[in-house]
């Protein structure tokens, strides 16, 4: 299958990230780079390029390894503070702060399912700055648990077989993580490193938002894996764990920084460049009083979106220490309401801009229409509307949620 292809070039580089040591310098590092992204992402998202050096200024930054426990030389930061890196950076630019996403999520996988032999070796790698990019969703199933990648033991490892969909960060990574289920048809993850023989990535990612994701394709044909790194993701759902509400919380923060970039750009045009409506008697479109309402609804509405997504991550945190069936439950719940939320005002936010700004704030010179993309596209992560579902089944039936990614 991959022998018909040749992977798509990007320059991977060797990474010399700097550590962060504590929640306070993340945070202080996230505006910093918030500050980098900003600039020219307008731009990246018209001809869907990255130079090399902006995304090697990323990882570098230390940003990738924050995750990282204590114990293995990182900062551990909170969840809540993991969550609000996230959103600042990619308020900056949603594309760039959607590829350490999943970074994040098989760091915690590392966290919850490695031996320590396979902490030490992995967080090793993500403090040095290495990336991580996921080839784990399958585009041919009936749904997104339909895995058709298979492992199976070979020697003194394991093959690989398979076609990925949605592998965002693949361009850019250094390891791809690969989910396949063995011969049992459990899910394990294994990680490969970039240019590893049978392992291509395609660059053919063509959806009108979130453009420079790298959310291609991954083929897997013949691809060996050694035992070292292979983890039995499996069991992060045969027990309660965090994995399925972290995964969420990651998703959730995205939307509230593409949330906040295009209420801020409305803010921005409204001020700067909008006509207020004859009707209203006023000398500037920031003193029309049916625009001042909107955008105070949307303050409102961004900053309870932010309110939930803070709270959702102490949730987790204080489930943290000991996850059961109630705190993970809990958890999920927590994060299902920021979701709402997040991607609602997102969505609102991205549309409202320019019912405020005017017909010119449609002009392609600003490309404010790709706030709307990308929180269209990227709130199609999974249904929100099942998470109104979700948390009216646990208000009025006291049902926990399914545990598996999208809870």
């Amino acid at each position: 299958m991959s022998t018909e292809f040749i992977s798509a070039f990007y320059e991977i580089r060797d990474p010399a990230a700097h550590v962060i040591r504590d929640d306070a310098e993340a945070l202080s590092v996230a505006h910093q780079i918030a500050a980098l992204l900003r600039e020219g992402a307008a731009q990246r998202d018209r001809t869907r390029e990255v130079p090399a050096d902006i995304v090697d200024a990323f990882s570098n930054s230390g940003l990738w390894g924050i995750t990282v426990p204590r114990v293995h030389g990182g900062a551990e930061v909170s969840f809540a503070t993991l969550a609000q890196v996230i959103a600042i950076v990619s308020a900056a630019d949603p594309s760039l702060g959607q590829i350490p996403q999943n970074h994040y999520c098989l760091l915690e996988d590392i966290r919850l399912q490695g031996t320590e032999q396979q902490k030490h070796y992995f967080f090793n790698l993500a403090l040095q700055g290495h990336r991580f990019a996921n080839a784990l969703s399958e585009t041919g199933g009936k749904t997104v648990q339909d895995i058709r990648t298979r492992l199976v033991a070979e020697g003194d490892g394991y093959r690989i077989d398979g076609k990925k969909g949605y592998c965002t960060g693949s361009l850019y990574a250094h390891w791809i993580g690969v989910l396949a289920l063995d011969e049992q048809g459990r899910a394990q993850l294994a990680f490969v490193p970039r240019g590893t023989p049978g392992l291509v990535v395609i660059d053919d990612w063509s959806s009108m938002g979130q453009r420079t994701t790298s959310s291609g394709t991954v083929l897997l044909d013949g691809l060996r894996v050694p035992a070292l790194n292979l983890f039995p993701t499996y069991r992060s759902y045969d027990n309660p764990t965090l994995a399925g509400p972290f995964a969420q919380l990651t998703t959730a923060a995205i939307d509230a920084g593409i949330a906040r970039a295009a209420l801020d750009d409305t803010i921005a045009f409204v001020r700067e460049h909008a006509r207020p409506w004859v009707d209203a008697k006023v000398e500037k479109a920031s003193e029309d009083p049916l625009t001042i309402i909107q955008v105070g609804a949307l303050e409102i509405r961004q900053e309870a979106a932010e309110a939930l997504l803070e709270r959702a991550g102490w949730v987790l945190d204080a489930a943290k220490p000991a996850p059961d069936e109630n705190n993970v439950a809990a958890a999920s719940i927590a994060v299902a309401k920021a979701k709402v939320l997040t991607t609602e005002v997102a969505i609102e936010a991205s549309n409202r801009l320019f019912e405020l700004g005017g017909t010119r704030s449609s002009l392609t010179r600003y490309n404010h229409d790709r706030h709307w993309r990308n929180a269209r596209v990227h709130t199609l992560h999974d249904p929100v509307r099942w998470k109104y579902h979700l948390v009216g089944n646990w208000a009025l039936n006291g049902i926990k949620p399914t545990r598996h990614d999208w809870n």
